[in-house]
């Protein structure tokens, strides 16, 4: 499940060949006065409502029916509003095509009050805020917090999953999930074969060796449909060697960031493990047969997000033991330690900044941020959230608990990049190439002459919304 998400990965499937809808295309808001939005306006206040939201207005919400389901909503967040706000009409809803379904009420200026944006058909969250379609939640992030009055919102929860949400010095998307991500390993399968986690990059190879040879289980694979499975491997590495700067500069649109040294030398590593050590097959299977083949046995190593755990649960044998490593020290002149993470909030939520009630929908999110909803939706889609103790008391499934003490371990050494939900026109270009170079039909000067070019043509047009960070 996408959290950075899995429902935005699945539109590199278009690359592969696969006809899913072009976001792009069918995603882009249509003018509806333009310009960014401001907050929406609070009617009276009080202790129960600091939001003020209108209670005899309805609350219209539209969930993304994917990997999470919409239950963790019917059955956590929905009965939690309503315990506090029993006047409060909701009405839920579920669909997997999101733009499909709810393009036509953004061109008519009847948006619902909250939307869950994810999805092959999600819509552009660049787009939406150029449009001003979309509500500032500043007034959410500086509302009293669920559990304790005393606390803002912003301070229960991960700040990078404001920043993430921000746009022009705004924030207009709750990221609400925490993704992880690294490789993912059965645990049992290791101490089975008596393997160690691989500490540096030669460890890393010569491991690979070591399993190539034993020629029981292949070493590696990624989603081959999907190869932004593979670019995020290969951008983390990047930032690893030259520090955090890489990606900072590869979203800024920098001259010349995809030619950087530390990108280089990442993309040539792992070239050289698509020449050597990947299952056989690889470039023409998706995210689920690679997941299944790794269940099976069939492969030792993946690159995943940590909601990998629960999309396999219904396939991965009870002793399997989920665990994730950090990609290993490259060298010792790494601008960053071991144990830097991609660790990415995802799985965005909206409120429309021109529905009939959008107060009402920042008081959802507020109770989506309690300790209560947060820990609740965690422990039924076994995956991490933004909300700081959520996850206190419960018992974890070995894999989130593997990915939960990486997050800790981490730290202030977390990586990230913004590009691909900025440009999605980049992302699907890097995403391709990506694919190309694991295949060996791409060389790394001819990655990155294709990667640059695109940034470069990006950067160029007039017509494109420009972000920074």
């Amino acid at each position: 499940m996408t959290q950075l998400s899995r429902r935005e990965l699945l539109r590199s499937a278009v690359l592969a060949g696969i006809a899913l809808p072009v976001l792009s295309s069918c995603a882009s808001p249509v003018s509806n006065g333009g310009g960014a939005s401001s907050a929406p306006a609070a009617g009276a206040t009080s202790a129960a409502n600091p939001l003020g939201f209108a209670a005899d207005k309805p609350l219209e919400i539209w969930v993304f029916d994917g990997g999470f389901g919409d239950g963790y909503a019917k059955d956590i967040h929905e009965p939690l509003i309503k315990a506090k706000h029993p006047t409060l009409e909701i009405k839920h809803n579920a669909t997997k095509e999101i733009a499909k379904t709810l393009q036509p009420r953004f061109a008519g200026g009847n948006p619902p009050e909250f939307i869950n944006n994810s999805g092959a058909n999600a819509m552009d969250f660049g787009a939406l805020v150029q449009d001003g379609q979309l509500a500032d939640l500043t007034p959410l992030y500086d509302a009293p917090s669920w559990d304790d009055p005393a606390v803002k919102v912003r301070d229960t929860i991960d700040p990078a999953a404001i920043a993430f949400g921000t746009y022009d010095g705004k924030p207009y998307v709750l990221n609400y999930a925490n993704t992880v991500w690294g490789i993912w390993y059965s645990q049992k399968l290791f101490d089975d074969e008596g393997w160690q986690v691989p500490k540096t990059w030669a460890e890393f190879t010569a491991l690979c060796e070591t399993i190539k040879k034993a020629g029981k289980t292949a070493p590696f694979t990624y989603a081959g449909k999907h190869p932004f499975y593979i670019y995020e491997a290969i951008l983390t590495l990047a930032a690893k060697i030259g520090g955090k700067d890489v990606l900072k500069n590869i979203d800024n649109l920098e001259d010349g960031a995809w030619k950087a040294e530390p990108v280089k030398q990442a993309a040539t590593a792992f070239a050289e493990l698509g020449a050597k050590y990947l299952l056989q097959g690889t470039a023409g299977l998706d995210h689920i047969q690679t997941q299944t083949a790794q269940n099976k046995g069939e492969v030792a190593m993946l690159p995943c997000g940590s909601w990998l755990e629960n999309e396999q649960k219904d396939s991965t044998p009870a002793d399997f033991g989920y665990a994730v490593f950090p990609l290993p020290d490259f060298g010792p002149s790494d601008a960053l330690p071991y144990g830097t993470m991609h660790i990415q909030p995802g799985e965005e939520y909206v409120v429309p900044a021109k529905s009939a009630n959008p107060r009402a929908g920042l008081e959802y999110m507020r109770a989506m941020l309690s300790k209560e909803g947060a820990g609740k939706f965690m422990e039924l889609v076994s995956t991490l959230t933004v909300v700081k103790g959520a996850g206190e008391g419960q018992t974890l499934k070995p894999g989130l608990k593997s990915a939960s003490t990486a997050l800790t371990a981490a730290g202030d050494n977390a990586v990230w990049f913004l590009f691909r939900k900025w440009y999605v026109d980049m992302h699907d270009e890097v995403a391709a190439a990506s694919g190309q170079l694991m295949s060996g039909k791409l060389t790394v000067d001819e990655w990155t002459d294709r990667a640059q070019k695109k940034a470069d043509s990006i950067k160029s047009d007039s017509s494109v919304k420009k972000f920074t960070r």
